[in-house]
């Protein structure tokens, strides 16, 4: 993970320091604090938000999430209790049980909403304070978007699924808008004793069309997370040889990379098939599919080895008529 500051922690940690995690919300969250950032840092005002200071804090985060991974039941039983349905507060409550519950940074406040003559200029998302004493705002964007641009390499060419969503209108909101707000002079008066140092905190997978290569524009870290896009008419010849089972990934799980046992999953009720009989589960569905590719380890584990989406014969001029605009 990348971050700002002189005492910052270095790269994110391999994924293999922390693939045997077994537990899916812990995994997430392991994934949330040490995967790579999609941006590189957007001085003066996007700094790149970190979960450490220190190696010390990195390693015994580490050991805390082992812990954790061995009793999940309060982590679970207040996730449960949340009934949470949609992706981005999943990631904020998780990055909130970190700053409780971890042994790194500490929660000051969240969600801490910024009002002028009764109206909401808009919400912070967390503020935090460091065992050095560094008081830092955090916006936390955890996305998914699709290279839509045919080659080019701009941030305008990244989609949403939904194309409701692209990533440089995404990053400019986050620039001047929510980063700026704990600056603001109303923001003095909430309690909150500053300055706060503001960073962003954005996580995700960015996905690329199969038979295209294409370079990143400069903004985005080439170490972020990677998957793949194919039309319904090229999936048969994409999906042929590429996996021994496969499954449609729910929006709760676009996090970590899945992982589960044999028959335990199966008796969890979640099912993996054969690339044809995913074709006819998605061939109604009216935007892009994320699905992921799985393959049976020696352990008998289904182990996640790709993910992406398959989208609509039609999507991809639309995708690139909305990156245009």
């Amino acid at each position: 993970m990348s971050a700002q500051g002189p005492a910052a922690s270095p790269a994110a940690v391999p994924l293999a320091h922390w693939e045997a995690l077994r537990e899916p919300a812990v995994r997430d969250l392991a994934w949330l604090l040490f995967s790579a950032d999609l941006l590189h840092a957007q001085p003066p005002v996007g700094m790149l938000a970190s979960a450490f200071e220190t190696e010390h804090e990195r390693a015994a985060t580490l050991a805390w999430l082992f812990a954790l991974d061995a009793d999940p039941a309060e982590l679970n039983r207040e996730l449960t209790a949340a009934r949470i349905t949609r992706l981005g507060r999943y990631a904020e409550w998780l990055l909130g049980w970190f700053l409780q519950h971890g042994p790194a940074a500490r929660l000051i406040a969240a969600n801490v909403p910024l009002r002028r003559a009764g109206l909401t200029l808009g919400e912070c998302d967390f503020l935090v304070q460091t065992q050095a004493g560094r008081r830092l705002h955090w916006e936390l964007a955890v996305k998914c978007y699709l290279h839509a641009g045919a080659g080019r390499a701009l941030l305008a060419d990244y989609v949403g699924p939904n194309l409701q969503d692209r990533f440089d209108l995404k990053l400019t909101h986050v620039l001047d808008h929510q980063l700026p707000l704990s600056a603001r002079e109303e923001f003095a008066t909430l309690g909150h004793a500053g300055p706060w140092e503001p960073q962003m905190f954005i996580k995700g997978w960015l996905f690329y069309p199969h038979s295209e290569t294409t370079g990143d524009p400069a903004e985005i870290d080439p170490a972020h997370a990677r998957g793949w896009w194919v039309t319904r008419t090229d999936w048969p010849a994409f999906a042929a040889g590429h996996a021994q089972a496969w499954r449609v990934l729910p929006r709760l799980e676009w996090l970590a990379p899945r992982r589960h046992v044999a028959g335990a999953a199966e008796i969890a009720g979640i099912e993996f098939v054969a690339a044809d009989i995913l074709s006819e589960r998605v061939a109604h569905q009216n935007g892009p599919t994320m699905v992921a590719a799985f393959y049976l380890d020696d352990a008998s584990r289904w182990v996640e080895r790709s993910r992406g989406f398959i989208v609509p014969n039609g999507w991809p001029e639309k995708a690139q008529a909305f990156a245009r605009q």
